[in-house]
């Protein structure tokens, strides 16, 4: 089956029709800026936008970066606090005039890596980070989702929410290099193993694709792969969760 899978984020939104099926992206890939504010009106005139573009007629997998159930939003995120207790489903099918199925950006991310991807299967505890904007985690038992479980909104020994101090946003805010943002990351590995004890960690997001230039900083001892899909992952993800949900 071939669906749209459209991942929004903090600082872009992403769309491509996917095969569900097999992973693979049968367009190009495009991409809109995320308006500022990103206030639930504007994100959806972007998603519209975007529907348009691909001429697209039939249901819509998205990706949304915060902790979404039943298609409410219930924690506002990194984009605007009007967006908490938004109906993000319904008000993308009222904009767009098409089904629309919504969930948790990571967990959608790790669906396709757990799935098809770089944890295909993997057994036990499998944990999707995606590093961005924000944090992002998705938390899987034997390829079974444990949903919206939000590790970037946990405190850091230092008393911040621990994605203010380890967002890719934060190096780039930082001007960090990438040894010192590393290390600041592998706490968070280091966080994930004590109190998860995973099977094995997989990276996506935008700066998953440096992972080269700074696996050397990284000492935990869980082994850790880069997503297979990298930053198309929440696209794949949100086609085939539309995959599984218009059936």
């Amino acid at each position: 089956m071939k669906l749209l899978g459209i991942d929004i984020g903090g600082s872009g939104i992403k769309g491509a029709i996917v095969n569900t099926k097999t992973g693979e992206l049968t367009t190009e890939r495009h991409r809109i800026p995320t308006p500022k504010p990103a206030t639930p009106e504007a994100i959806a005139v972007v998603v519209q936008q975007m529907v348009i573009h691909f001429n697209w007629k039939k249901a819509v997998g998205c990706s949304f970066p915060t902790t979404i159930v039943d298609g409410k939003c219930i924690h506002s995120g990194n984009l605007s606090e009007k967006w908490l207790n938004i109906k993000v489903d319904k008000l993308l099918k009222k904009h767009c005039k098409l089904p629309f199925f919504v969930s948790n950006d990571a967990d959608l991310a790790g669906l396709a890596e757990v799935r098809l991807g770089a944890a295909k299967d993997e057994k036990g505890v499998v944990i999707v980070i995606t590093i961005g904007t924000g944090i992002g985690s998705g938390l899987f038992y034997n390829g079974k989702l444990i949903p919206n479980v939000e590790i970037g909104k946990m405190l850091h020994t230092n008393g911040k929410i621990i994605e203010f101090y380890t967002a890719d946003s934060v190096r780039k805010k930082e001007n960090l290099t990438l040894e010192s943002w590393a290390k600041r990351f592998d706490a968070l590995l280091e966080y994930i193993r004590i109190v998860y004890t995973p099977n094995v960690i997989i990276l996506g997001g935008g700066i998953s694709k440096k992972h080269d230039d700074f696996k050397q900083y990284l000492t935990t001892d869980v082994e850790v792969k880069v997503a297979a899909f990298r930053n198309n992952a929440g696209i794949i993800g949100a086609a085939m969760y539309a995959s599984k949900k218009s059936k």
